[in-house]
């Protein structure tokens, strides 16, 4: 069952409306790092997942990325709003589909659930949702900078805040399992080169950069690949 409440999870207020910036909204409406995008995923996820905590999570993050759709919904139709004999909402994907939001991305590309990213092992699903969440942070981040009005920029901060909570729950699940940091999930057994770093790239002149990502005790370092597997 769904109840819908005719009122936001957080206030939106637009003091000046800019339908140019709400083509660039879009991107969060019906873009692939979009709250439908987020919300969709999560929910089929939870449908996979046998541990009932992680489930629920799943379904709470989910519903609320539906009132975060809502939100961003709310910010284009107010930016679009009774500005449709205005040369900037001329100019704008608007003036065909018509003032309000549509599962577009800010170029006019329709949503698609290509976009979604969700298999069936849970650690799998975790760790897709921590980079979907990454994707939504960089382009709230980027649509905080070009917004001019306040109250669009209170909303977007918000967004963007939650997005930072999302993924510390899923972290937190991850962790939960044990697998925050733990590469090795499923029933297959890797190989003997699971610990093996190959050196296939230079500077040209014979620099090659060393970190912990190619070095002891995780990795054995593979200088010549060519030379030791051939």
């Amino acid at each position: 069952m769904f109840y819908h409440k005719k009122e936001p999870i957080h206030a939106v207020n637009i003091v000046e409306s800019d339908p140019r910036f709400a083509q660039l909204l879009l991107e969060q409406f019906g873009g692939a790092t979009g709250e439908l995008s987020a919300a969709l995923q999560y929910w089929v996820q939870s449908f996979h997942v046998e541990n009932a905590g992680i489930r629920d999570m799943l379904q709470d993050i989910a519903m609320e990325e539906f009132s975060h759709l809502e939100m961003v919904g709310k910010l284009i139709e107010g930016h679009t709003k009774n500005v449709d004999q205005t040369e900037a909402y001329k100019s704008t994907l608007f003036a065909v589909r018509g003032m309000g939001p549509h599962f577009l991305d800010s170029q006019g590309s329709a949503w698609t659930a290509n976009y979604l990213n969700e298999g069936g092992d849970v650690v799998r699903d975790l760790r897709a949702n921590i980079a979907a969440e990454a994707g939504a942070r960089q382009t709230y981040e980027e649509l905080i900078k070009l917004a001019t009005d306040q109250g669009t920029k209170e909303t977007l901060v918000h967004l963007l805040t939650r997005e930072i909570s999302h993924t510390q729950m899923f972290m937190k699940a991850l962790d939960s399992l044990g697998k925050l940091t733990d590469p090795l999930f499923g029933n297959i057994q890797p190989d003997e080169t699971v610990a093996l770093y190959y050196n296939l790239s230079t500077d040209g002149n014979g620099k090659d950069e060393r970190g912990p990502w190619n070095s002891e005790p995780s990795f054995t370092y593979i200088a010549n690949p060519l030379e030791n597997h051939s």
